[in-house]
């Protein structure tokens, strides 16, 4: 299963928030925040809780799992 963070981008900016400011709100790095944006980090479970609180929302909102192709 890969997980799928296409959406932190766009719930962020809808939020009015800057990678450093979700950074910061969440007491991570802006480097970790874009790394997940990229898909290039699957977050733990406590950290995608902090984002989606920060941002208001839902951890299924932001993140989804989704089958990999054989």
């Amino acid at each position: 299963m890969e997980v799928q963070t296409s959406d932190l981008k766009q719930v962020r900016k809808a939020a009015g928030l800057t990678q450093a400011q979700l950074a910061q709100l969440t007491g991570v790095s802006r480097q970790t925040i874009i790394a997940t944006e990229r898909g290039d980090y699957a977050p733990s479970v406590y950290l995608a809780l902090r984002i989606a609180r920060a941002l208001d929302t839902t951890v299924e909102e932001i993140f989804s799992l989704q089958e990999e192709s054989p």
